[in-house]
Order: C-alpha cells, then structure tokens, then sequence
C-alpha cells in the first residue's frame, strides 16, 4: 500500500471538504481568528450570512502540510465551495468586491448592498478593521 492511501488525516481532510458545501482551513477559530487574513476571509463569509464549517490548521502541523498538498494551495486561509478551492484572502476578497463569491454561494444580495447592510452590523467587521 502507497503512503497516501493510508494516511488518516489525508482522509480526514478530503473528507471534510466533500461533506461540507463551504468549509474554510484558518488560523484559529472563526470566534477567534488568529490571523488577519483568516479574520478578513471570516468577516466576508459572515457579511453575506454564509454557513460554513472551519478547520483550525494550527493544533497539528501535519494539517497544512496535507491541506496543501491536496489543494497544491501554499498558504492559509483556504476556502472550499462545492469540494473545490475557490483561494486564500486575496482571490476571496476580490470575488467578494466582483459579487462574483455572492454568486458562486448562492446569495442573491447584490454586492453594495451587502456592504451597506454590514457597516452597520460590524461584528465581524470591527475584527477586520482593528487588524
């Protein structure tokens, strides 16, 4: 048997991106992020009232290792939709301003209303702009 068919946390990590529709790989927790760009990618998923499911890479280094050996993405945070990488920070703010992640998720709020809308929310918002 190769190495990679019998590595558990491999298979745990396919795994939970098949089972989850959105599922981010951050630093930290989303109450809690540990990194300003896993703030950002946060912030952006809560401003559009996305449900998704979030891996903390942080307690076992073997996660990013095998994370980005699966995704061929280097660094974190890591957002998949639909068992497929959409990117990090940059790529998910740039579909975010585009409205072009809106689309993609399914959310049917043009993206200035959605920007309008969270201003004043500013939960996930104050966390971004204290960074």
């Amino acid at each position: 048997m190769s190495e990679q068919a019998t590595n558990p946390m491999r298979e745990a990590i396919e795994s939970a991106i098949a089972e989850n529709e959105v599922i981010l790989f951050m630093k930290g927790v989303p109450e809690q992020p540990a990194c300003g760009f896993s703030a950002r990618t946060v912030s952006i998923l809560n401003s559009v009232n996305t449900p998704f499911a979030a891996v903390n890479i942080l307690p076992d280094p073997r996660i990013r290792q095998e994370l980005s050996a699966i995704s061929g993405w280097p660094t974190i945070p890591q957002l998949f939709v639909g068992g497929e990488l959409v990117g990090g920070c940059d790529i998910v703010t740039e579909m975010y301003e585009a409205g072009e992640l809106q689309q993609l998720l399914g959310v049917d709020v043009p993206p200035a209303t959605v920007e309008e809308s969270t201003v004043e929310s500013a939960a996930p918002l104050k966390i971004e702009n204290r960074l």
